[in-house]
């Protein structure tokens, strides 16, 4: 990398993992927006936006300029936060109305879905990090994004397409599950929580399902609504006992590092959030709002920790090239 400058040296390093400060940026966004604090949401946004663009115009520069480093990137997981940023972006600007730019992101997202996760699960191998689950991540993200769309614009196949989605993305996290290395719990460096933020992402799936439904569309008939009803729920209470267990290792075994896989911490805290507070209002549970809000702060806490990480970290390479 000799002639490069500090900052394009270090950004030529940037591992695909990077992506996941988009999706946890995103998601701390829409947990915000849930809770009432519009304002912070939308600075949150804006800060998403930039990270999403950027990586963006990086991935199309690598792709022009040096395809082999390209395809040996998208070959790892990490490639997969592209479609789950892409449709965590698109599910923050469909809340604010702007339907036409939400409805691109899915396109974009349903676009870069299939040749990534090929990719991807064809270089699984045994004993793998929380990024394994990235998998089923990357299948429900079109789901949620499918299926606040359809409940948007009054469209049934999008939520038709969505329940598929779903389910392929159920299906996605049983194939990684044999693959994680379960000592990961303990000893992982911020990409284990993404084994239970797949649960949660999974849960605002349903979620949103289960919303789309109306008068108008007739979506699901009472056995379809009552099936989607109880795995929603279950996939809520299997991702907060596994919240609770990864934070009782962190507790246990500190990891105070900063490493980049911890945007893959604060996403899943951020999901599990919103996924509470979306399964609240879907199934009527309005005893889950309070811990819902109560996880977004706790997210937004995560978020401030691991960016004042990621600025000291830059600060120090940036200093140590110079």
């Amino acid at each position: 990398m000799s002639g490069m400058s500090p900052l394009r040296a270090w950004w030529a390093r940037r591992p695909p993992a990077a992506g996941a400060a988009v999706m946890a940026t995103g998601i701390v966004s829409v947990g915000l927006h849930l809770v009432g604090a519009e304002t912070v949401s939308r600075v949150a946004l804006v800060v998403a936006c930039v990270m999403w663009v950027a990586l963006a115009a990086d991935c199309v520069v690598r792709l022009v300029r040096d395809r082999r480093q390209w395809a040996d990137q998208a070959r790892t997981p990490g490639a997969l936060t592209a479609v789950a940023a892409t449709t965590v972006l698109g599910t923050r600007f469909s809340a604010l109305g702007w339907q036409p730019l939400a409805e691109a992101l899915l396109a974009l997202s349903v676009v870069l879905w299939p040749p990534l996760l090929v990719l991807a699960v064809r270089h699984w191998k045994p004993r793998m990090p929380g990024a394994v689950f990235l998998a089923c991540v990357a299948t429900q993200g079109p789901a949620v994004l499918g299926a606040t769309l359809a409940a948007a614009l009054t469209t049934a196949w999008l939520a038709h397409l969505s329940l598929v989605l779903f389910w392929l993305g159920l299906a996605m996290y049983g194939l990684a599950v044999p693959r994680f290395e379960w000592r990961q719990i303990t000893q992982g460096p911020g990409d284990q929580w993404v084994a239970g933020g797949a649960l949660a992402m999974s849960a605002l799936a349903g979620a949103r399902l289960l919303a789309a439904d109306s008068a108008r569309l007739y979506l699901w008939n009472d056995d379809d609504r009552g099936v989607l009803r109880v795995v929603t729920v279950a996939l809520l209470v299997l991702d907060l006992a596994w919240y609770a267990v990864l934070l009782a290792a962190e507790v246990a075994w500190p990891r105070l590092r900063y490493d980049v896989r911890r945007w893959a911490t604060v996403y899943p805290m951020g999901m599990t959030a919103t996924a509470t507070l979306s399964v609240a209002a879907a199934v009527g549970g309005a005893w889950l709002k309070w811990p819902g809000r109560v996880l977004v702060w706790v997210t937004v806490a995560a978020w401030l920790a691991v960016a004042a990480g990621a600025a000291a970290g830059t600060r120090a390479v940036l200093r140590k090239a110079r």
